[in-house]
């Protein structure tokens, strides 16, 4: 049971890394890798902000590593709920937001339709300043309310 708990916390406080990371990295000194991302229509399969799921990946390979292969088992448990959270924000950013992947093009899902609406608030700005809604699954009730989703 405490696996699963360290898991479970493990995936929700990726969502204030992500939220860190995307404001002051991805929107910093990592901009050279997340511009793309902020151009309309990038023609590309790939974009330069993808190597930002490696940055992510290491850490969780290193952790399942050592999990397995030490005494410290928990280090799995935390590795766990990184690729956890991974998994969820390639499929709520990439293939729900995004449509890189054609797998679920009708969703019609009160979360879904707040949580589109913020990242088209974070995309509205190409730049690398002044962006707002830098989280990704937890979305500010704002924009249920402008929706009467409420």
């Amino acid at each position: 049971m405490i696996y699963a708990l360290i898991t479970l916390a493990v995936f929700l406080v990726m969502e204030c890394v992500t939220w860190l990371t995307h404001k002051y990295v991805m929107h910093g000194f990592g901009w050279y890798l997340h511009e793309d991302h902020h151009e309309p229509g990038y023609p590309h399969a790939f974009e330069k902000n993808d190597a930002f799921f490696i940055v992510f990946a290491l850490p969780s390979m290193a952790l399942f590593y050592f999990g397995t292969y030490t005494e410290h088992t928990y280090l799995f448990f935390i590795g766990l709920g990184i690729l956890c959270y991974g998994i969820a924000y390639f499929l709520v950013h990439d293939v729900l937001i995004h449509q890189r992947f054609k797998w679920f093009k009708n969703t019609n899902n009160r979360y879904l339709k707040a949580l589109r609406k913020a990242h088209k608030v974070h995309h509205k700005n190409m730049g690398k300043e002044g962006s707002q809604c830098f989280g990704m699954l937890f979305v500010p009730l704002k924009y249920f309310k402008e929706q009467n989703l409420l």
